[in-house]
């Protein structure tokens, strides 16, 4: 069964990811607006009645912003932990929350169905009320999704070791974020174990779980400030053939991009 993945944006101006097989969809945040989501539905082909869920990782702004209008307009199901359920309440900057009858709570490590896809939440370390990666399991596919990544936990590594897909961040690079104009408490937090990930400390997990059966990486949630594409796809193919790995031939790499759409990749 051929899939279908395509990131609708990625990074702190919106994230949004979109997964389909020949009949079923599912959408893995929504922090960009709810114009520009149908606009890029629209234009890209892709079906809201393939639709099936919403899946959040987190209750940040930038990954919820549209999350309740979302489901209220379309009467679509929403698949949070309770935690980011909570949290995504309490965000002031998600106005529409999203209505009782649409929410369904998910358990970390507890596999679910949803249409054609068997999906499996893990805790991932972040500064937010909860956040997990999502494992999307399509017939041989091992789909993952990883953002938002504090520091590669034993979860982290087991899941990379797993997949066949792999969205994954690399955040900052770190001579850019200690020489930009952050204050030093805003570098702090995202250099620590609950912020996000350098370009090499992916690059370092990526290379030590790397297995043959990963077909792709896709870079995601780069910093604006703190880093930019070509850097970020330099430092982690250099310290990947360091260890023996060549992206484009071991593996394809792809960086996605922050304020537009990037795909849509066929994948057979």
């Amino acid at each position: 069964m051929p899939l279908t993945f395509f990131s609708l944006g990625s990074g702190s101006c919106g994230n949004c990811y979109y997964i389909a097989t020949e009949t079923d969809a599912i959408i893995i945040d929504c922090g960009i607006s709810l114009r520009r989501f149908k606009k890029y539905m629209q234009e890209y082909g892709m079906k809201i009645g393939k639709v099936r869920a919403l899946l959040i990782t987190h209750d940040h702004a930038d990954h919820i912003k549209a999350a309740g209008k979302i489901s209220k307009e379309y009467a679509m199901p929403v698949y949070a932990t309770s935690l980011v359920h909570e949290g995504m309440d309490r965000n002031w900057q998600a106005s529409v929350k999203i209505p009782l009858e649409y929410r369904h709570n998910v358990g970390l490590h507890e596999p679910f169905q949803i249409g054609a896809f068997k999906i499996t939440a893990f805790p991932i370390p972040h500064d937010a009320s909860e956040n997990v990666g999502y494992h999307i399991e399509v017939d041989d596919y091992h789909f993952t999704i990883m953002t938002d990544v504090g520091n590669a936990t034993e979860d982290v590594k087991e899941y990379i070791s797993k997949s066949t897909h792999l969205i994954f961040e690399a955040n900052y690079d770190d001579e850019m974020l200690q020489q930009g104009r952050y204050p030093e408490i805003l570098k702090e937090r995202i250099a620590s174990g609950h912020g996000h990930m350098s370009n090499k400390k992916a690059a370092v997990a990526l290379a030590e779980n790397f297995h043959e059966g990963l077909k792709n990486v896709w870079l995601c949630h780069l910093s604006e400030e703190n880093n930019h594409p070509e850097l970020a796809r330099k430092t982690v193919e250099t310290i990947l053939r360091s260890y023996g790995i060549i992206a484009g031939a071991d593996f394809t790499l792809d960086v996605l991009r922050r304020k537009i759409p990037t795909g849509p990749f066929e994948l057979s």
